[in-house]
């Protein structure tokens, strides 16, 4: 029988390549472009089209745009429902504890059981919990910033990468 006490301090596993310092600036362009983008567009706008979890989606969508969790599904449909899942239980149950943890487990199996899983997006339900917002918040910020997010990234990512990205839809 195994140890799980053994489990926390031991692996096999290496490190991850160190990426090149190009790479790592690339990416970090990347985000300031995008994030750049989105606030212009609410100034311009008057709109609100900013998440805290758009700041996470930028490392994905910049310094990993090949994994399944970077592609525009993933970031457009899992911002979506998980949004969706915090204002659901917010407006169904109340603003309590328990109604918060549903929110964020309905939001993992729903983006899982639709191959969507985005991990930023997991945050959406506790801000929604925390913001209030009414159900337009499922198109501003939600919709229309992770659909602003995805255009960023796909004209940055095929500009500055040798690889193609989205990878697919």
């Amino acid at each position: 029988m195994s140890n799980p006490i053994k489990k926390f301090f031991t692996s096999s596993m290496a490190l991850p390549p160190q990426p090149t310092f190009t790479n790592v600036m690339l990416s970090g362009l990347g985000g300031f472009i995008a994030i750049s983008v989105i606030a212009l567009a609410a100034d311009y706008t008057q709109a609100i089209l900013i998440l805290g979890s758009f700041g996470a989606s930028c490392v994905i969508v910049f310094a990993l745009p090949d994994t399944p969790l970077a592609q525009p599904r993933n970031v457009i449909a899992g911002h979506f429902l998980s949004s969706l899942s915090g204002l659901f239980y917010l407006y169904v149950f109340g603003q309590h504890w328990w109604a918060l943890a549903l929110a964020v487990a309905t939001a993992i199996i729903v983006m899982m059981a639709f191959r969507v899983v985005h991990p930023p997006a997991g945050s959406n339900p506790v801000i929604v919990f925390l913001g209030m917002p009414g159900w337009n918040f499922l198109i501003f910020p939600t919709l229309i910033g992770a659909c602003i997010l995805v255009l960023v990234a796909m004209f940055y990512n095929n500009i500055v990468r040798k690889n193609k990205y989205p990878k697919y839809w």
